[in-house]
């Protein structure tokens, strides 16, 4: 069945949403026992074991789990944060760690997490947390002075809760916000933040470029009719019809905006020239990717895609883990290349 992704206007509610703060389908079977650390770089292996011990923690009873405030002072800082590059393994540890935590217990990205707050309000979203005993946040970022200050108030309130905290990103949380807005303005916020995290850091290559295939390539038209062709549920659209579609669409709805397919087409990729359109397509990357779909374009090369004023700009390690993301998804629509 072919229909087109700018027909698909959902409205899922708080509660439909809510229920959606687990694991994407990408990582639903991954767990501790089947991540496999680089000897070549120790410091995997340390994470690993160290959010291992955190699980355990979370898990182990406590006579004083009721009292606010008593779990996370009992245990140092609340939170355990991954740093490091595009594809070391991060987000698998932190699924495996919502998999080994005891619930009620949620699993987010830093962006729908900020997208539902505004979606639904700070108290709402506060009182949508209550009770949790884990919050796992991926690609933990702060673009704007706005997420910030929001930031703030929401995350000392789940953790005031008894909530605790892991989160993945790409900027230890001293420099989170750096190179985006002038972080100087909000020192007071961004270490009221990064208060909250024991730090694990993760080195190596990308492991999407080195066991992965994966392709900057866009598919020929010969190419994606046999994506399209392969059945299951296809969207077929023009990407100029999609990035204004997708300012036209909540981002906390491009989950359910997604929900059912099996590929996503999109002809005729061109480099975006406004800067807000291509944050949206980051997101809807992000959501392609997670979920596993098959996602074919034809166009220009990825690499051309993100005008280098953004790819070295304040939003670079975004564009970079999309552009890394979009050569795993038209590496795998394509599939085996014959020599």
């Amino acid at each position: 069945m072919t229909g087109r992704l700018v027909d698909r206007r959902p409205a899922a509610s708080a509660a439909d949403l809510a229920a959606r703060f687990v694991p994407p389908k990408r990582f639903a079977d991954v767990r501790f026992a089947n991540y496999v650390p680089d000897p070549g770089h120790p410091s995997q292996a340390a994470a690993k074991d160290a959010l291992e011990r955190f699980a355990g923690a979370i898990a182990a009873p406590a006579a004083n789990r009721g009292w606010r405030r008593a779990a996370p002072a009992a245990q140092g800082r609340p939170g355990r944060y991954l740093d490091g590059g595009f594809g070391v393994g991060k987000t698998h540890l932190l699924a495996s760690l919502w998999q080994a935590a005891p619930a009620p217990k949620a699993y987010v990205s830093f962006e729908e997490l900020t997208a539902f707050i505004g979606f639904v309000g700070m108290q709402p979203a506060v009182r949508q947390f209550a009770g949790h005993r884990l919050l796992c946040i991926d690609e933990f970022e702060l673009d704007d002075v706005a997420n910030t200050r929001m930031l703030v108030t929401f995350l000392r309130s789940v953790i005031e809760g008894g909530a605790k905290l892991a989160a993945t990103s790409n900027a230890v949380p001293d420099r989170l916000g750096e190179g985006r807005f002038n972080a100087e303005d909000f020192e007071r916020e961004l270490l009221a933040i990064a208060s909250h995290w024991e730090v694990l850091r993760l080195d190596g290559p990308d492991y999407r470029a080195t066991s992965r295939p994966s392709r900057t390539a866009a598919l020929s038209g010969g190419e994606v009719e046999a994506v399209a062709a392969r059945g299951g549920t296809v969207t077929v659209d023009d990407f100029d019809d999609v990035l204004a579609h997708l300012r036209l669409v909540h981002p906390v709805q491009y989950a359910p905006m997604v929900d059912g397919l099996d590929t996503v087409v999109v002809r005729g990729l061109a480099p975006i020239e406004n800067q807000g359109s291509a944050l949206l397509f980051v997101q809807l990357v992000d959501e392609l990717y997670d979920r596993g779909l098959t996602f074919a374009a034809t166009g220009c090369d990825v690499t051309e895609l993100f005008p280098e004023s953004y790819r070295h700009g304040g939003f670079r390690k975004k564009y970079g883990r999309c552009e890394s993301r979009l050569g795993s998804l038209l590496a795998e629509a394509a599939g085996p290349q014959t020599p």
